[in-house]
């Protein structure tokens, strides 16, 4: 009780000097609750956006490792090709197998394959043409003419006649026209690209918005012919909603599917592409998966891309994936690529203010111990004749450094009391702003 006194008086008698300790506490208050505020949200960003937005997992084709293995020159062109198709693709097999894992949540996937079209023109800039071969050939023959048998002999007993040889040269010209291109076989061969998606999510496209539905809607069920087309080929072959297109298979004109058109899409992509006229996705079909198992079933010979996404857990279970999917048989030209940088770009930015937050933190708390040592050495110095009477009269230095440190732990209360009650008045005038607008 007589240390608490004396520190309530000595804290009266030095207005001055506690009010600015106040200001100091103060300032360091503040600054401790801004920055906990900020990494907090912060935080709570950062792990909404990592909620919301799955860690994925996708095979792609491993080109760079398939062409170090090309050879040069013009007579290698068909054996570089030949090599390429003899890698075998996976397959539908391939993709359950990879997706009945214990580190996925789970799975989607594009299957891709391609058709023609009697009724649909395809969009398209360019054209084919017919190539012409002229071989010609000669063929020579003669005629004899001439010699007169029945006129005696002449001089050395030769004929009295003579006789004349005309040679004949006949030209001939055929002309042939032919189409033939050598390429991949793992190019989709049809004038239309048929994607089918396995589930709306595996739709990545629309759910980022670089395409966009502006007519009817996306297709409703994964099984049936239906599809979304783009604009440009609505527009170009005059096709509405409930539109009834027809395609054909590329390998058999005489296998042709009725597709009914639910919604038109717009492709929102900026390309810097000025040598096209319409875009990449001009041709591109949208249905369901189911369908292509069906084209596939009828037509074995149809060549299609499947392009998997598998959902991970968590960023610990990555390699763990990857080190299972090698042991199940993934061909070494495939490789396994993730969001990962995608998704830690996207949050860069967060992590960056909540780095700077500490920071300044870090450096008010150093600054403002700094003043607030210097203000009690100061203190202390101006006190040497308190201190000293107290000693006098048998205060222990313990009471003394206790009677200091009370002073200053009173003086913090207090201004954090005033500090609180600031908060409160700022909350509510703000509320009756706000009610008021």
């Amino acid at each position: 009780m007589y240390i608490l006194k004396n520190s309530l008086i000595s804290i009266i008698r030095n207005k001055g000097r506690n009010i600015l300790i106040g200001i100091i506490i103060a300032v360091i208050a503040c600054s401790s609750t801004v920055t906990l505020a900020i990494r907090n949200t912060a935080n709570r960003l950062v792990k909404n956006y990592e909620e919301s937005h799955d860690i994925i997992a996708s095979i792609s084709f491993d080109r760079k490792g398939v062409t170090g293995n090309f050879k040069g020159g013009e007579e290698a062109k068909r054996e570089n090709i030949e090599a390429f198709n003899n890698i075998e693709s996976f397959t539908m097999e391939d993709v359950k197998n990879y997706g009945n894992s214990e580190y996925l949540k789970g799975f989607y996937y594009l299957y891709a394959t391609s058709l023609n079209s009697d009724s649909l023109s395809k969009a398209t800039d360019s054209f084919e043409y017919e190539v012409e071969d002229r071989q010609t050939t000669t063929s020579s023959s003669s005629t004899t003419t001439g010699g007169n048998s029945g006129m005696g002999k002449g001089p050395g007993g030769a004929s009295g006649g003579e006789r004349h040889t005309t040679v004949n040269n006949n030209t001939t010209t055929v002309i042939t026209k032919s189409k033939e291109v050598f390429q991949s076989t793992r190019n989709l061969n049809g004038d239309f690209e048929i994607d089918g998606y396995s589930s709306y999510d595996a739709m990545t496209d629309f759910v980022n918005g670089t395409y966009q539905i502006t007519e009817g809607e996306m297709i409703t069920d994964f099984n049936s012919y239906e599809c979304a087309i783009s604009s440009e080929l609505a527009t170009l072959n005059e096709v509405t909603v409930g539109s009834k297109i027809s395609l054909k298979n590329p390998n058999d004109s005489e296998k042709t599917y009725e597709f009914t058109v639910t919604g038109i899409y717009t492709d929102n992509s900026n390309t810097d592409d000025t040598q096209n006229m319409y875009s990449p996705s001009a041709n591109k079909i949208i249905t369901g998966s189911g369908v292509i198992d069906l084209l596939v079933q009828e037509d074995s010979t149809l060549v299609t891309n499947i392009t998997p996404s598998f959902i991970l857990e968590s960023k610990e279970a990555i390699d763990l994936f990857i080190e299972e999917v090698k042991q199940k048989g993934l061909n070494e030209y495939y490789t396994i690529n993730t969001n990962v940088e995608e998704l830690e770009s996207a949050t860069k930015s967060i992590e960056n203010v909540k780095t700077f937050a500490t920071t300044f933190l870090i450096i008010t708390l150093l600054i403002s111990g700094v003043v607030l040592f210097i203000i009690n050495m100061i203190n202390i110095r101006e006190r040497k004749y308190e201190i000293g009477v107290f000693r006098t009269i048998g205060v222990s230095k313990f009471k003394l450094t206790m009677q200091f440190v009370l002073e200053l732990l009173i003086v913090s209360i207090i201004m954090l009391m005033v500090g609180a009650v600031i908060r409160k008045l700022f909350i509510k005038t703000n509320r009756k702003s706000a009610i008021t607008k």
